[in-house]
């Protein structure tokens, strides 16, 4: 019996996906250039979700909200 893994059928899988070949040092850079990439676009396009999100919340707020909260009376004149 074995102590502290329990072996699984998704593991035995996944090693057999794993490429064990070396590559090549121009392979390797393409690849890493090409993650790179795919990751600042992944982040750039989940900013412009989270302020598009941001900018929903505050919109729904202003609309639910008292006017009178918002812009009291007198609020344009010092």
């Amino acid at each position: 019996m074995t102590r502290g893994r329990i072996p699984s059928p998704v593991r035995r899988q996944a090693a057999f996906m794993v490429q064990t070949r070396i590559k090549p040092h121009r392979e390797q850079a393409a690849a890493g250039e090409r993650r790179a990439a795919q990751t600042r676009l992944f982040r750039r396009n989940q900013i412009f979700g989270l302020l598009l999100f941001a900018a929903i919340i505050l919109v729904s707020w202003l609309v639910r909200t008292n006017p009178q909260w918002i812009f009291p009376p007198g609020w344009w004149r010092p």
